[in-house]
């Protein structure tokens, strides 16, 4: 086939092809891809700081974090709620001082209107020596030139009031004084609870759950322990911890077991192997872990990023 053939674009078609070709190169559509291995955090690792943990603590979700990490994080969010809280405190007291301001100028416009009624007020003196005749020809000549005067004014005050209303109802945004103002955005009063960056749930100091791992071999330094693939081990049956294992940690010693350990053996007495302490369903917490790369795992591997569809 010839180069020509090879980019033909007179076919009536939009190919499958050609459309992820083009949208490869122009950058529209939305694109998803698998996640590997290597894209997901051990089960041992800390959810924020992505590192093997060396003083691990775990929320009753079962989110494992390092100790040093997740109070940091709850700090943190502390001072942003007070600085919010702060900023929320000031704009309410702007708001109570405007509504001040404008409740005041409202009294005086009221004022001002009266004044300016009252004194539109005028009576005129009557003359008791005038004669009856000439006082009733006087009255029915003003009583005539008043009639002809309201109408007059009637009619202005309608058509003033129409101009008014018409020019009320255009959209005259050239305007200065009917151009639109940007006001500022106002803030909503922020919540005190903190959140947990994983599970969204509020999470507290005093509810984090002091977790101890058994290593594979106690006698391995900390340095030797994380260069070796395989590390901790369940605490009863030894069987070697990874992520394709499900664990569970014990809330009264913080010891981690395996989930098979928990049905098989920690179940029937419901007794802690390693305190000796009773055991309910609520201190068995299992252990949030990452994928194992395969499909089965039961965790989402794919990632998509959303961008503007191109339109054919």
């Amino acid at each position: 086939m010839t180069r020509h053939g090879k980019n033909c674009t007179a076919g009536a078609v939009y190919t499958y092809h050609e459309k992820r070709k083009d949208t490869a190169a122009s950058g529209y559509g939305t694109q998803s891809i698998r996640l590997g291995k290597d894209a997901i955090k051990d089960f041992d690792c800390c959810c924020l700081s992505l590192q093997t943990c060396q003083d691990p603590v775990m929320t009753p979700d079962g989110f494992l974090y390092e100790k040093q990490a997740i109070l940091e994080y709850i700090l943190h969010q502390k001072t942003e709620t007070a600085k919010k809280l702060k900023a929320y405190e000031k704009q309410k007291q702007a708001q109570k001082s405007s509504s001040r301001l404008e409740s005041k100028s409202e009294e005086r416009e009221k004022v001002e209107r009266f004044k300016t009624r009252e004194n539109s007020i005028v009576s005129k003196p009557i003359n008791p020596f005038t004669s009856g005749l000439n006082q009733g020809g006087e009255t029915g000549r003003t009583d005539s030139s008043s009639a002809q005067s309201s109408s007059s004014s009637s009619s202005s005050s309608s058509s003033a009031a129409s101009v008014a209303s018409s020019s009320q109802s255009l959209p005259s945004f050239w305007i200065p004084s009917l151009t639109p103002q940007s006001k500022p955005t106002l803030l909503k009063k922020p919540s005190k609870t903190v959140l947990c960056p994983m599970s969204g749930r509020p999470i507290k100091m005093n509810e984090l759950i002091p977790v101890r791992f058994t290593p594979l071999d106690p006698g391995l330094d900390r340095v030797a322990l994380l260069t070796r693939q395989d590390r901790y081990v369940c605490a009863v049956t030894r069987d070697i911890l990874g992520n394709s294992v499900p664990c569970a940690v014990l809330r009264p010693s913080g010891t981690v077991v395996t989930l098979e350990c928990v049905e098989k053996l920690i179940k029937k007495d419901m007794m802690d192997p390693v305190s000796g302490d009773k055991l309910s369903d609520r201190d068995i917490i299992p252990m949030q872990r990452g994928g194992t790369g395969f499909s089965a795992s039961g965790v989402d591997l794919r990632a998509k990023e959303a961008r503007p569809v191109m339109q054919v």
